[in-house]
C-alpha cells in the first residue's frame, strides 16, 4: 500500500502543473436578470437562459467598457464582464466568426497555459475563453470571460457564429455601448439600428426585412417602446403605454402558451436570474390588457405569435439617445396581442 502510494506521488510529482488543477475564474452563479451591466463587478455575469430554438446568436463585445453582450434572436440574454489584450497585445476590432472550439485548449506559445472553453477567432491566436479577470485588459490578445459564463456560452454556440469587438472611436455607438436590444444583424455583424420613431409616428411595421423565421419581442418600460424580431432582425418597433399609469418594475420574461381565435395570446413568465419563483406563473388577462399596444400594429403582430416566442420586459432604456437596458406583457386593445 505504501509503495503503491509512492508511486502514485511520484507520477504527480513528474505531470505538468496544467495536467494537476485549471484554475477557474470570476463569479460561478449569475447576477440577478435585472443587473445593469454597468453594475457588474469584475468576474460577475449574467445568464438569463436560453435555448438554440429561439433563434440565431450573436455576440458584441466592448473593449471600451470591458463587458461582452450576448443576443439570441435579438434579445440581450446574456452579459459577462471580460478582460482584453493589454497594451502592446491589443485585442483586434471588427466582425470576426468562430473558427473553432476546444472545451480544454493548452496554449503552446504561453507555457501550456490553460485556456478552457476557448472559441478561436482568428488563425494567429484570438480567441474567448475563459482567463483572469482584474477589472482592466491584461490578456496577450484573447477576451477573457469568467469560467462559468465560458461554460455557457461555449454550449451555446455555434461555428461561424458571429462576434463583434467594438472600441470607442472605431466604432458606431450602439456597438460600443450595446443595449438589451440586439445592435447587429446576427449573419454579417453589420451595425442593423433601426431610426427612431417620427414625432407622429407610433410605430413602424417591415416584416419584409425578414420574411421568416422565429419571433421575440423587447418591452421598455422606460422608453415605453415594444420591438419585434425576427429571426435576429428588427421587423417592428411601437410605441406603448399603461392603462392604470402604473408602470411595471425590473427585467422579467415570457413566452406565449397559446393564441386563441379571439385574437389573444396567453403568456407563461420565465423562470430568470433573480425571478426563479416565477417559472411557469401564467400572467392574468388584466395584467396582458394594462399595455396598450397601437391597434394596428398589434393586428400585424398577432398573426405571427406562435407558443414558444419569448417577450423580454425591462426598465432599462434601449433607445440611443438614452442610456441602457426592462420587460412587461403585451397588449389590450382591440385586437389584442
Amino acid at each position: 500500500m505504501i509503495r503503491a502510494m509512492l508511486t502514485l506521488l511520484l507520477v504527480l510529482a513528474l505531470l505538468p502543473t496544467s495536467a494537476l488543477a485549471i484554475p477557474t475564474w470570476g463569479a460561478k452563479d449569475s447576477s440577478p436578470a435585472g443587473t445593469p451591466p454597468a453594475a457588474l463587478r469584475p468576474g460577475e455575469w449574467v445568464w438569463g437562459g436560453d435555448s438554440k430554438e429561439m433563434g440565431p446568436m450573436a455576440v458584441v463585445v466592448s473593449l471600451t467598457e470591458q463587458r461582452a453582450y450576448v443576443y439570441r434572436n435579438g434579445l440581450l440574454i446574456a452579459v459577462s464582464t471580460v478582460s482584453s489584450g493589454k497594451p502592446g497585445h491589443e485585442t483586434p476590432t471588427g466582425v470576426f466568426t468562430i473558427l473553432q472550439k476546444d472545451k480544454d485548449h493548452h496554449c503552446s506559445t504561453y507555457n501550456n497555459a490553460p485556456m478552457p472553453y476557448q472559441e478561436r477567432l482568428t488563425w494567429d491566436g484570438v480567441a474567448l475563453h475563459a482567463g483572469g479577470l482584474p477589472g482592466y485588459p491584461e490578456s496577450h490578445g484573447c477576451v477573457h470571460l469568467p469560467t462559468e459564463f465560458a461554460r455557457l456560452l461555449f454550449d451555446a454556440t455555434t461555428m461561424g457564429m458571429v462576434v463583434v469587438i467594438s472600441k470607442e472611436g472605431l466604432a458606431p455607438e450602439d456597438l460600443v455601448h450595446p443595449t438589451v436590444a440586439s445592435p447587429i444583424d446576427p449573419k454579417t455583424g453589420s451595425d442593423d439600428t433601426a431610426p427612431l420613431l417620427g414625432a407622429q409616428e407610433q410605430f413602424r411595421w417591415e416584416p419584409q426585412k425578414s420574411p421568416a423565421g422565429p419571433l421575440s419581442m423587447v418591452m421598455s418600460t422606460k422608453d415605453r417602446r415594444l420591438f419585434v424580431f425576427r429571426n435576429g432582425i428588427e421587423i417592428g418597433r411601437a410605441r406603448i403605454d399603461f392603462r392604470d399609469g402604473r408602470v411595471p418594475k425590473g427585467t422579467h420574461a415570457y413566452l406565449v402558451s397559446g393564441t386563441t381565435s379571439g385574437r389573444e395570446a396567453t403568456w407563461r413568465r420565465i423562470g430568470i436570474p433573480g425571478h426563479e419563483e416565477e417559472a411557469g406563473q401564467e400572467v392574468a388577462a388584466q395584467d396582458v390588457a394594462r399595455v396598450v399596444v397601437p391597434p394596428a400594429f398589434s393586428a400585424a403582430v398577432f398573426p405571427l405569435l406562435q407558443p414558444g416566442a419569448v417577450l423580454l420586459q425591462t426598465d432599462l432604456h434601449v433607445l440611443p439617445e438614452t442610456t441602457g437596458p426592462a420587460l412587461q406583457v403585451l397588449n389590450a386593445d382591440v385586437p389584442a396581442l
